[in-house]
């Protein structure tokens, strides 16, 4: 299953590189379109936050699949799961904290320290990865996969909720750089969105192929 779960993880990287523009010039629109749809490819903070949903990702595919396989330190693997989903609850905790900055600071969000943000990630990351791991004792680890994603895509939706009316709220202000932090809200929102598709998707279509070909090594 392991060339399954790399294939989903690309699969994944695909998507959100294929929907940053379509996604910025939606939010955007009219304002210089074509050099914002473009601008983050070249700036490595998008790289780097891409990264880290992409490890995230590999680890909620992978980690399970070594543990059907019978692999050692069982506990020690579960507690990456615990530890990126844990990081996807605080990346919506950012996403909400930037959107609800800028909807009542307006332009001054600009200049706000970045300490609101990290601490509320930081925070909600140590929250949810105890919360987490009280949670999954004494479960299978597709099981703790499976339900941390249910958790995952009600949290996406319920930041997504603040994001979107945030974002067009601020865009209708004339300020400049209107709607940026907002828009940062929306894009972690559809990112952890998509996160959490993955492993159900994969889980499915695993259960699928050994039913089909029991036989055949995965």
């Amino acid at each position: 299953m392991k060339r399954w779960a790399v294939l989903v993880v690309l699969l994944y990287f695909l998507i959100l590189v294929a929907l940053t523009s379509p996604l910025i010039f939606v939010a955007f629109y009219p304002m210089k379109v074509v050099t914002a749809a473009l601008g983050p490819f070249f700036e490595w903070p998008f790289w780097a936050v891409l990264g880290v949903f992409l490890a995230a990702q590999a680890v909620m595919l992978l980690v399970p699949v070594e543990l059907s396989l019978v692999r050692p330190k069982a506990q020690i693997s579960v507690l990456w799961l615990i530890l990126a989903s844990g990081l996807m609850i605080g990346v919506l905790g950012a996403g909400v904290a930037v959107s609800v900055n800028e909807f009542i600071r307006k332009e001054s969000a600009d200049s706000t320290s970045m300490a609101l943000p990290w601490g509320v990630f930081l925070g909600l990351w140590a929250l949810w990865t105890v919360v987490f791991y009280r949670s999954s004792r004494d479960v299978p680890p597709m099981d703790v996969v499976t339900r941390q994603c249910r958790y995952l895509l009600k949290g996406s939706i319920l930041e997504l909720l603040v994001a979107v009316p945030t974002h067009i709220v601020a865009r209708a202000r004339d300020y400049c750089c209107a709607g940026f932090w907002t828009f940062v809200g929306i894009a972690f929102g559809v990112a952890v969105m998509l996160f959490s598709f993955g492993p159900g998707v994969f889980f499915l279509f695993a259960a699928r192929w050994k039913r089909l070909h029991p036989q055949q090594p995965s």
